[in-house]
Order: C-alpha cells, then sequence, then structure tokens
C-alpha cells in the first residue's frame, strides 16, 4: 500500500486557500449548506462555522440555522466562497438617499 502523494489531493489543498471565508457546499442529495470554513483534511471533511441549510422554492429561500456542522467528504459535490454584494446595495442605496436629499432642497 502506498502512501498519498501531493497528485492525491488536489481538492483539499485548494480548500486552503478558503480557510475563514464565508462558503457556499453543494451536497449530493441536492442540499445546499453555507458556513465559514474553519478546517478540513486531506478527504475534503471540512467544518462550517455558523453553517446553515439554504432551501430555495421558486425565488424565495429560507435558511435554517445549524451552528457548528461537519461535512463528510464524500458527500460534497461543489464548493464555491460567497462574495458579499451587500455592501454594493449599501453604498447605492446611501448615494440614493444623498441625490434625494439634493434634489429636495433644490425644490
Amino acid at each position: 500500500m502506498s502512501w498519498a502523494g501531493p497528485e492525491d489531493i488536489y481538492l483539499s489543498t485548494s480548500l486552503a486557500s478558503y480557510l475563514d471565508r464565508k462558503l457556499l457546499v453543494l451536497l449530493r442529495d441536492g442540499r445546499k449548506l453555507l458556513g465559514t470554513l474553519r478546517s478540513f483534511d486531506q478527504f475534503a471533511n471540512a467544518v462550517l462555522e455558523g453553517a446553515c441549510e439554504r432551501v430555495i422554492v421558486g425565488d424565495l429561500y429560507c435558511d435554517i440555522p445549524l451552528g457548528l456542522y461537519i461535512i463528510r467528504g464524500e458527500n460534497v459535490v461543489l464548493i464555491g466562497e460567497l462574495v458579499c454584494v451587500c455592501l454594493v446595495l449599501v453604498v447605492t442605496f446611501v448615494s440614493i438617499l444623498l441625490s434625494l436629499g439634493n434634489f429636495i432642497n433644490q425644490t
């Protein structure tokens, strides 16, 4: 029996760049989990902190809080980083309010 070399652990090696980041994990059974990646191993087993399961129905979704969650690597289909677009919305909202304030002052 031979030991696993670096060529055998591509997935877990790439997970190192996702540590302490908010992730979306798609599982084989179709569930979608969100949480912060805190740990992983060579089999892509992962620990998510502040995890929640996102249930999507049509255009609506609901998050079910799960807390600290351990995911078995063989159930993972896809792992991706979530990028927050909230900051863009806040900046846009503030600029709209400022524009509205300027408009009111001019009239």
